[in-house]
This record gives C-alpha cells, sequence and structure tokens, in this order.
C-alpha cells in the first residue's frame, strides 16, 4: 500500500474535506482519505496511486495544490 501527502489550498471547513473525499473516490486504487481541515494536508492510501491524476482532480474540486 502506498501513502501519498498533498497539501492543498482553499480547504476552511469539514464540508471542503467531504468534497474532497467524495471527489476523490470515484479514482481508482484508493482505499482511504483524510482531509487536515486546519494545514491543508490530504492523505490519500491505496495501491497504484497516480499524483498527477489525484492534483488534477484536486484542481477540478477548487483545491489546488499549495506552493
Amino acid at each position: 500500500m502506498q501513502s501519498l501527502e498533498i497539501k492543498v489550498n482553499n480547504v476552511k471547513c469539514n464540508g471542503c474535506a467531504a468534497n474532497i473525499k467524495n471527489g476523490l473516490a470515484v479514482l481508482g486504487g484508493i482505499d482511504d482519505i483524510e482531509v487536515d481541515v486546519d494545514s491543508g494536508a490530504v492523505t490519500i492510501n491505496g495501491a497504484d496511486l497516480d499524483r498527477p491524476s489525484i492534483t488534477h482532480k484536486l484542481s477540478e474540486l477548487g483545491y489546488p495544490e499549495a506552493d
């Protein structure tokens, strides 16, 4: 199993966290998604995680990767 942490912008509440979890759930290979609202960290666990696809989906959802 792989683990990937991505810091993103615009995470302000638990509703944002739910949007991220629901939006990423459609991607293959993801077993678990955790969102830390305070830090904007999204931790994804799964097999064969494709970071470019995940960051693209996060951007589409309105949560671009933090610089």
